[in-house]
C-alpha cells in the first residue's frame, strides 16, 4: 500500500482504523480504481499495458493465414470408422413408370375443404379442375384414370403430392372424381394409364 502515492490513499492510510478486516476493505475500494486509472500509475512510474486497437477487416484474416496448418498424421484406431472416406449419399429418384404402363390401385378424392389452398407445387387447389395428387409421379404427367365398374374414364394433371392414407394411390380432385362416378362412396378401385 506504501508504493501507492496518491494524497486520497495516503489519508485513509494515515487514519489507521482499528479493525484490519474494514480497513483492507475500504482500501481496496479506493485502490482499485485508483490502479486502473493510468494518471495515476503514470505517477508511479509503473507502465501501464496498452490494449491494441481491433484490427480492420482486411488485416483480420491475415494475421490467421500467418497461423502455420498442422499437419494432419491422425491414425484412425483398429476398429474405428475413418469418417474422412466416407461418401455422402447417392439420391435415387423413384423410377417414372413408362408412358404405355398401366396400374391399379385405390382412388379417393379430396374437394371443398382443400378448395383455395396452396397444393405442393404452389398452384392453388381447385375442386373443379381435372387435377390429382400422386405420392411420386413428377408434376404435370398426365394421367388416365379408369373406374372398372363402370368404364367410366377422366384425365387428370398431378399438381399435389397424397394420397396420405393408407392403401389409397391417388386423390382426385372433386370434378374428377365425380366424373369417374365415386363421389357417392367416397373411394374406389381404379386404373390409371401414364400419358406423359
Amino acid at each position: 500500500m506504501e508504493n501507492i502515492r496518491t494524497p486520497f490513499v495516503a489519508a485513509i492510510a494515515a487514519a489507521r482504523p482499528r479493525k484490519r478486516h474494514s480497513f483492507a476493505f475500504l482500501a481496496a475500494a479506493i485502490a482499485l480504481p485508483a490502479i486502473a486509472n493510468a494518471p495515476a500509475l503514470a505517477e508511479t512510474g509503473t507502465s501501464v499495458p496498452v490494449v491494441q486497437p481491433l484490427p480492420e477487416q482486411s488485416d483480420f484474416t491475415a494475421e490467421f493465414r500467418a497461423i502455420p496448418n498442422p499437419t494432419r498424421n491422425f491414425k484412425t484406431p483398429p476398429g474405428a470408422v475413418d469418417i474422412t472416406a466416407i461418401e455422402p449419399p447417392i439420391e435415387v429418384e423413384a423410377p417414372t413408370p413408362s408412358p404405355s404402363a398401366t396400374m391399379s390401385g385405390h382412388a379417393s378424392y379430396y374437394g371443398r375443404k382443400f378448395h383455395g389452398r396452396r397444393t405442393a407445387n404452389g398452384e392453388r387447389f381447385d375442386m373443379n379442375a381435372m387435377t390429382a395428387a400422386h405420392k411420386t409421379l413428377p408434376f404435370g404427367t398426365k394421367v388416365r384414370v379408369i373406374n372398372p365398374a363402370n368404364g367410366k374414364e377422366v384425365t387428370v394433371r398431378i399438381n399435389d403430392r397424397g394420397p396420405f392414407i393408407r392403401g389409397r394411390t391417388i386423390d382426385l380432385s372433386k370434378a374428377a372424381a365425380k366424373k369417374i362416378g365415386i363421389i357417392s362412396r367416397g373411394h374406389g378401385s381404379v386404373e390409371m394409364d401414364i400419358l406423359d
